[in-house]
C-alpha cells in the first residue's frame, strides 16, 4: 500500500530584518481595516505604533485589542472577537508571542464558522469556512505558532488546555522579523529558545514525522543549538537573534506536520493550572521525557548528540546519551527552573498529579512518542520533574527506573 505525507504552511512567509514592513501591503491586499491583538508590553515597545505606521501608508485602518496578559485563554478570544465585529475588521494582525497569536488565530476561525473555541478541540467541529485573513507576527524566537496550525486556549471553567490543531488554523502570512525579537529579555530568551528546541526535537521523534519534517527539524535543532547561548548571553547579537528566529519558525513548520509528544503533552496541564508559561514548562520536561524516552530512540537522538559533539565517531549509543546530557546541561546554563523552584507548592502539585496524567493523555500528544507511556509512568514522570536537577542526574531506564 502506498503512503505519502503533506507539508502545510503559511500562503506567505516573509523572513529576514527589516520585514515587519511588509505588514502594510500584505494587509491592503487582504483587507480594509485589521484588528491588531497584541499585549501592552508590545505596545510600551513601540511596536504598535510602527504597525500602524506600516498601515497607515497602505490606508489600512485598524482597532486594537491589548488586554493579553498571560498565556492564551478563551476569555482573550471572546473579547477580541467581540471587538472585531464591533469595529467591522476583515482582517487581523497578531503581534507578539504566542499567546498573542494563538488568541487571533482562534479569533480568526470563530469569526467566520461560529461556536466557542472549545468546540474545535478534538475535531468535533471542523472549521468547514475559510478563516478571517490573518497576518502574524512574532516577537519571539520559540513558539512557531506563526506557522503551525495549532492554538492552544486554556478553557477557563474546567482548568484545561485545549489543544486544537487543524489546518485552518494557519495564518495567512508569517512576517518573521529578527529584529523585533531583541526586546526579549533573557528569561523569555531561555524559555522559548529551549521551547523551540524541544519542537524540533520532538518533531524528530514524533512518530508521525516524515522527510520533509526531518530535514526541517534538523536544521532547527542545528541553528538552535549553536545560537541560543549566544542569544541568551547577548541579546543584541542580531546574527544569534536571526538564527534562532529561522530555527523556530523551521521548528513550528515541522511539528505543525508531524506533531508533538510527550514534552507538550505533560507541559500543557501545568501550564493550565500553576500558570507556567509554556516555554517554561516545556524546557522543564524536555531533559527527563528524554531520559524515559530515550532507550526507543537511540538512534534520532544520536542526530542530536552530533550537533552538540560535532563528532561522528561515537557510536548512536553514545550519541545519543551526550545529546539528553548536553540538553541537561543547556537548560543548567539558561538558568532553567525546575517545578519546585518555580515555587510550585509539592502539596498542591502531589494532589492534581492524577488529573494532569490524565489531561496529558487526553491531548493524545503522548501517542506520538518513541515509548508511549502508561498514565502511572506519567505520574512517576511529573513526580521526577518536579526536583529534577538538571546536572548529576542518575539515568533513567526504559521503564522508568533508575539505574
Amino acid at each position: 500500500m502506498n503512503t505519502f505525507s503533506s507539508l502545510k504552511m503559511p500562503e506567505t512567509i516573509f523572513y529576514g530584518r527589516g520585514s515587519f514592513e511588509t505588514v502594510g501591503k500584505e494587509a491592503a491586499s487582504r483587507g480594509k481595516k485589521a484588528l491588531i491583538i497584541s499585549d501592552p508590553i508590545m505596545n510600551d515597545l513601540g511596536y504598535i505604533d510602527q504597525c500602524i505606521q506600516f498601515l497607515n501608508a497602505y490606508k489600512v485602518n485598524h482597532a486594537i485589542y491589548l488586554d493579553i496578559k498571560s498565556e492564551p485563554i478563551d476569555i482573550y478570544v471572546d473579547e477580541s472577537l467581540k471587538l472585531f465585529t464591533e469595529e467591522a475588521c476583515d482582517l487581523i494582525i497578531s503581534l507578539g508571542g504566542g499567546s498573542c497569536i494563538d488568541t487571533a488565530k482562534a479569533v480568526a476561525i470563530v469569526a467566520t464558522n461560529g461556536g466557542y473555541i472549545g468546540d474545535y478541540m478534538g475535531g468535533n467541529k471542523l472549521a468547514d469556512k475559510k478563516a478571517v485573513p490573518h497576518i502574524s507576527i512574532p516577537t519571539t524566537a520559540g513558539t512557531g505558532s506563526e506557522v503551525s496550525d495549532v492554538t492552544v486556549i486554556t478553557n477557563t471553567k474546567s482548568d484545561v488546555k485545549m489543544m486544537i490543531k487543524q489546518p485552518a488554523f494557519i495564518p495567512s502570512v508569517a512576517i518573521v522579523d529578527p529584529i523585533l525579537t531583541v526586546s526579549s529579555p533573557k528569561s523569555v530568551t531561555a524559555a522559548t529558545g529551549v521551547d523551540a528546541l524541544s519542537h524540533a526535537v520532538e518533531a524528530f521523534l514524533s512518530k508521525k514525522a516524515h522527510p520533509m519534517t526531518d530535514v526541517l527539524a534538523l536544521s532547527a535543532m542545528d541553528l538552535i543549538v549553536n545560537n541560543i547561548r549566544s542569544a541568551y548571553a547577548n541579546g543584541e547579537d542580531l546574527n544569534a537573534r536571526e538564527a534562532m528566529a529561522l530555527g523556530s519558525m523551521q521548528a513550528g513548520i515541522a511539528f505543525s506536520n508531524s506533531s508533538v509528544c510527550l514534552v507538550h503533552g505533560m507541559s500543557r496541564p501545568i501550564g493550565a493550572l500553576f500558570h507556567v508559561p509554556h516555554g517554561v514548562s516545556n524546557a522543564m520536561l524536555l531533559p527527563a521525557v528524554l531520559e524515559f524516552s530515550q532507550a526507543e530512540c537511540i538512534d534520532q537522538l544520536a542526530k542530536l548528540g552530533e550537533i552538540f559533539s560535532k563528532k561522528t565517531t561515537l557510536s548512536n549509543v553514545e550519541s545519543a546519551l551526550l545529546a539528553v546530557e548536553e540538553v541537561k546541561k543547556l537548560c543548567l546554563d539558561l538558568d532553567i527552573p525546575n517545578l519546585k523552584l518555580w515555587g510550585i507548592d509539592e502539596e498542591v502539585f502531589s494532589q492534581v498529579i492524577d488529573k494532569m496524567a490524565s489531561d496529558a493523555l487526553a491531548s493524545g500528544s503522548p501517542r506520538n512518542n518513541p515509548r508511549v507511556p502508561t498514565k502511572e509512568e506519567i505520574v512517576e514522570l511529573y513526580k521526577v520533574c518536579f526536583n529534577f536537577q538538571f546536572s548529576g542526574n542518575e539515568t533513567l531506564d526504559r521503564k522508568g527506573e533508575t539505574v
